[in-house]
């Protein structure tokens, strides 16, 4: 009696952890094996003393300069959502219309599990390089002083809040082309805040943008992915109308 029970808790453990399996992969699209490796194809971060990081450090002031312009102050420290449902609202007006999972389901659900497929693509190179961020290196407060000590020890290059915004731009982009523009730029805004807020070097925004277009890019490969873009662009053009 006593080892059918054992038995039967091992099974209730196994089934547990099959199923807590399932739902994390049906968050994604691909693993963090699956996504592009930047450790092997992108460069390394800047060496210090050499050219490219004397131009980090350039950046750095100039971000600290953009501070002094309490409007931009303010929407780098609102560019600093990393959850999908908070980094959404910022992207309505560019998008032209109000995305939630309520009135665009589809279009929040394609977004929602691309954008955690492209953050997985970070997560390789900050733990390889392990980079100092830099208000760390300068001993400065940034604009977000309470998320300070939590990113303290998470690698700088490249930037994880980056990537998710180009991200969103170009999968929002792909569902609403004639609002590339202004996605686009929302997108490349969303990067130079995480430079005026103090948290990253210019080198680590620059090279998010170019993973995000890479796993972008890989996501199209995937069947599941493309379903889900096409219910999104079918709404899209059903709520137009």
């Amino acid at each position: 009696m006593k080892k059918n029970v054992m038995w039967m808790m091992a099974a209730l453990m196994l089934w547990s952890n099959v199923v807590s399996a399932q739902k994390a992969d049906d968050l994604v699209y691909l693993t963090a094996d699956e996504v592009p490796n930047a450790v092997y194809w992108l460069p390394a971060p800047p060496a210090p003393g050499s050219p490219q990081f004397m131009n980090d450090i350039s950046q750095y002031y100039w971000g600290k300069q953009q501070r002094q312009d309490s409007l931009r102050a303010r929407k780098a420290i609102r560019e600093a959502a990393y959850e999908v449902k908070d980094m959404v609202p910022q992207f309505c007006k560019a998008f032209g219309m109000e995305i939630s999972e309520q009135k665009t389901p589809a279009i929040y659900h394609v977004i929602n599990r691309a954008v955690l497929t492209i953050r997985l693509s970070a997560t390789k190179p900050k733990a390889t390089y392990m980079r100092t961020r830099p208000y760390v290196y300068f001993s400065e407060p940034t604009l977000v002083p309470e998320e300070e000590e939590e990113l303290r020890t998470n690698g700088s290059y490249p930037s994880g809040h980056t990537v998710r915004g180009w991200g969103m731009a170009l999968l929002l982009c792909e569902i609403n082309p004639a609002a590339q523009d202004e996605l686009f730029k929302l997108g490349y805004e969303w990067g130079q805040s995480r430079v005026i807020a103090g948290f990253h070097w210019q080198s680590d925004v620059d090279a998010s943008r170019m993973l995000a277009a890479a796993c972008y890019a890989r996501l199209h490969t995937c069947k599941a992915f493309l379903d889900d873009m096409s219910a999104a662009k079918k709404e899209f053009q059903k709520l137009r109308k």
